[in-house]
């Protein structure tokens, strides 16, 4: 079984939890650095950026986090985690793991109020068709480098996209009872995808 590690200062961790025991992986609330040697993959949920990168700063966890994505093992970042991830940030922008060579443009979709759903465009890559992205307060990646391949948009924009073992998706995954994502996440563990 995948121990799967999911990164608990801030965010949804009980619905990716849910998600990864139901595709029987076994999850990991993860607040400290000696915790991360022990699992086969990684997940930043969602949540307030600022809010998490302060925790982050807290638990010590920059450097570790780097060096476990720079291990190989695959990284999937949701919405704030994505920002997290990526190497820049515009609009209030927050230190960031530097990681994913794109540029985190934050709350480009508007306020909560403006929350929304919707599906993937039919050029999602095969087995992403009809994937529904719940977008509250959500990220737009911009300025995405050579490496960084697109995976789904929506309305054209990218809103799920991997270099080498990193997933950054601009929504939600958890809130949805569709596991494709997560199941994206673990076939990097088989070495199957990602």
């Amino acid at each position: 079984m995948s121990r799967v590690g999911v990164l608990a200062i801030q965010g949804d961790v009980a619905a990716h939890a849910r998600i990864l025991m139901a595709i029987g992986a076994e999850p990991v609330p993860v607040l400290r650095e000696e915790q991360l040697p022990e699992l086969d993959a990684l997940i930043l949920p969602g949540g307030e950026s600022t809010t998490i990168s302060k925790g982050m700063d807290r638990l010590k966890l920059w450097d570790p986090i780097r060096a476990f994505a720079r291990s190989g093992r695959p990284l999937l970042g949701t919405c704030a985690g994505a920002i997290l991830l990526a190497r820049a940030v515009e609009r209030a922008p927050v230190p960031t793991l530097g990681l994913l060579d794109a540029v985190a443009v934050r709350n480009a979709y508007g306020t909560q109020v403006d929350s929304f759903a919707a599906e993937v465009d039919a050029d999602a890559a095969p087995g992403l068709a009809g994937l529904r992205c719940v977008f509250i307060r959500a990220p737009q990646l911009a300025s995405l480098g050579p490496a960084v391949e697109i995976l789904a948009r929506v309305d054209g924009r990218p809103v799920l996209v991997r270099q080498d073992n990193l997933l950054a998706a601009t929504f939600h995954p958890e809130l949805t009872a569709d596991p494709r994502l997560h199941t994206l996440l673990l076939s990097g563990v088989s070495g199957d995808g990602v």
